[in-house]
């Protein structure tokens, strides 16, 4: 049985007093549906640490004790048994802030066979090196799943082998012909390859009208418009100019000296882009009249998820020192800025994104990834709470309960990134991974970043248990050390139990294979239709065992620069069977299947007008 008891807390160093005294905001609620922003710069500060470096009634009371006997979790990493071999940014880091940020990942079936494959994103080398025509290292990769527990590197044969200052990827079958296409962002051009089929991959960013060469963070897709088509968001992160004598500058950040070059703060915001699916193979942006240009946002991820259950996908943005984006879809399409009444706008440092209905209450709840001493966020959708305004209308919001559920202070000496929910004990409740990695330099060598660890958080079956930090029982030691960056989820193997993919920047990735023992059922739902959104992104589904309802959406998640598989996976414990499954398509006719055998994909077809 976990328990939940009270630890002291390891001292802090200097730099991270300063930064908890005079950098972080911190957003206090008054009332239930009153926020008042609050930013710590007085010594007065009640969060501020005491001299020994704890903060006394705040993080203490928060710690969370586990033991090897409460976690029934274990992942092996079969990276090379899997067949991988990948460098990323095999070069010297120039501390730059593009050469820092990146890269991701993304698990998709582009071959139409079955299985995930495994896409990941490359950056060349230091940006002031100019690619060179036909360049053979840092590399871009397809990793083909043979089946087998093992990959072939596939991405020259299929023309992905391309060298660039590579971020972001995601899959999507933007042309509706059944195959995935694939969106690439980087610092300068992004990308759009068509899958071709057995003719390999082309790319038609020009004739689709998709191309940006800014500064590209997170890519979505999504069908916003409910017209049939998938429509991109891609994320913008700030004008950066390289400029070799800033080099020689430095600021400050949060109490530290850093370089200039790798501030976010002193580099304006870019604007982001809504690419509209013209239905005909091209594109037209229309961020700025949808109202989702978010001009003030850094923007690194992003999650297309619908908030208020109304069939309808919203989109939230996280930003990076500026407030995150809450746009909610009125369905004309214009999207609202509710970023205030949401309680959901943090100013913080926000990367990767992880969407999930962690309660089962029916509707989607957000965890967001922050910089370091900033705590992660758990916003938990009040939807289903049904409140109402003065004028008796649904009042959507949600509260940060991250220190509550015991996800707030675990996360305060890390930077969080990639990260997801999953069940991988399949126990019924969602469990979460976060990748993490510093971009503070180490002090024996200012070109390297000092690695940190991996987290797992498995979540607590009792009610209200919360989440509970397990990760140096279930996690291969290498994890206690990284860089990482881009990471998502995917069942590679087909046992019914959830795999993670990281991207370590400057290194190798890590595949970690879940080999938890004594897991409960579980049952997996592929849906597909007929035409236009073949993957039928943005369906809701439902599954219910007895009073249970567990709820997930297809392609919500967000993770930060990746993208886990469309695939939706349901832990459902010691139930042997599924009495219902509820699906609401993209056009919002809504099927239902009784009795279903558990422990195996059930793969649904809807025609699609």
């Amino acid at each position: 049985m976990i328990k939940l008891v009270q630890l002291a807390r390891p001292p802090l160093n200097k730099r991270y007093v300063l930064m908890l005294r005079w950098g972080v905001p911190c957003v206090v609620g008054a009332a239930a549906l009153g926020i008042a922003a609050v930013v710590g710069s007085s010594r007065s500060d009640p969060a501020a640490p005491a001299a020994d470096g704890t903060i006394e009634g705040l993080t203490s009371v928060l710690s969370r004790s586990v033991t090897a006997d409460m976690v029934d979790m274990r992942f092996d990493d079969v990276t090379g048994d899997a067949g991988i071999r990948f460098e990323h940014f095999p070069a010297r880091r120039q501390r730059l802030l593009p050469e820092d940020m990146g890269s991701g990942l993304a698990w998709g079936d582009y071959d139409g066979d079955g299985d995930p494959d495994l896409f990941l994103v490359n950056f060349y080398g230091s940006i002031t090196e100019p690619i060179p025509p036909g360049a053979t290292r840092g590399l871009c990769a397809l990793y083909r799943n043979d089946g087998d527990g093992r990959f072939t590197d596939v991405a020259g044969a299929v023309g992905l082998d391309v060298a660039t200052y590579g971020l972001g990827a995601a899959w999507g079958d933007y042309d509706g012909d059944g195959d995935l296409d694939l969106y690439v962002t980087s610092y300068g051009p992004n990308a759009l390859y068509r899958n071709d089929g057995a003719g390999g991959f082309t790319d038609v960013t020009a004739e689709a009208g998709v191309a940006d060469d800014r500064f590209s963070a997170s890519c979505a897709w999504a069908d916003y418009d409910g017209d049939g088509d998938l429509d991109l968001y891609v994320c913008n992160y700030v004008k950066f100019s390289y400029q070799p004598e800033d080099r020689r500058r430095t600021t400050r950040q949060y109490g530290s000296e850093i370089p200039y070059t790798l501030n976010p703060s002193v580099y304006p915001p870019a604007a982001n882009r809504l690419f509209r699916n013209d239905g005909d193979g091209a594109f037209t942006d229309v961020a700025v009249d949808a109202g989702v240009s978010n001009p003030t946002g850094r923007s690194l991820g992003v999650a297309w998820f619908d908030f208020d259950r109304d069939g309808r996908v919203d989109l939230y943005v996280a930003n990076d020192v500026s407030a995150n984006g809450v746009f909610l879809n009125m369905g004309d399409g214009t999207f609202a800025d509710i970023g205030a009444s949401s309680l959901a706008a943090d100013y913080r440092g926000a990367m990767g994104l992880a969407v999930g209905d962690y309660e089962r209450d029916g509707d989607l709840d957000l965890f967001v990834t922050h910089w370091i001493a900033q705590e992660n966020a758990f916003f938990e959708n009040m939807a289903s709470n049904r409140f109402t305004d003065a004028q008796g209308r649904p009042r959507l919001f949600f509260m940060d309960v991250a220190d509550t559920i015991g996800l707030g202070q675990v996360s305060l000496r890390s930077v969080g990134w990639a990260t997801g929910f999953a069940d991988f004990d399949n126990d019924g409740h969602l469990d979460l991974w976060v990748v993490n990695g510093n971009t503070l330099e180490s002090t024996d060598d200012r070109a390297l970043l000092k690695p940190q660890p991996f987290h797992l958080f498995r979540q607590g079956p009792a009610a209200g248990a919360g989440f509970f930090e397990v990760a140096q029982y279930a996690c291969p030691g290498r994890l206690r050390s990284i860089v990482g960056r881009g990471g998502a989820h995917a069942d590679f193997d087909g046992d019914g139990r959830m795999d993670i993919a990281i991207l370590v920047h400057g290194g190798a990735p890590i595949l970690l294979r879940n080999t938890s023992p004594g897991t409960g059922h579980w049952i997996a739902v592929r849906l597909r239709q007929t035409a236009g959104n073949t993957a039928a992104l943005g369906a809701i589904v439902q599954t219910r065992t007895g009073s249970i309802v567990r709820t997930a959406q297809v392609g919500a998640g967000g993770t930060y620069l990746s993208q886990s598989a469309s695939d939706l996976h349901f832990g459902l414990g010691d139930s042997a069977t599924v009495d219902e499954i509820s699906i609401t398509w993209p056009d919002g006719v809504v099927e239902r299947h009784l009795d279903l055998p558990v422990d195996q994909l059930h793969t649904f077809t809807h025609t699609a007008e």
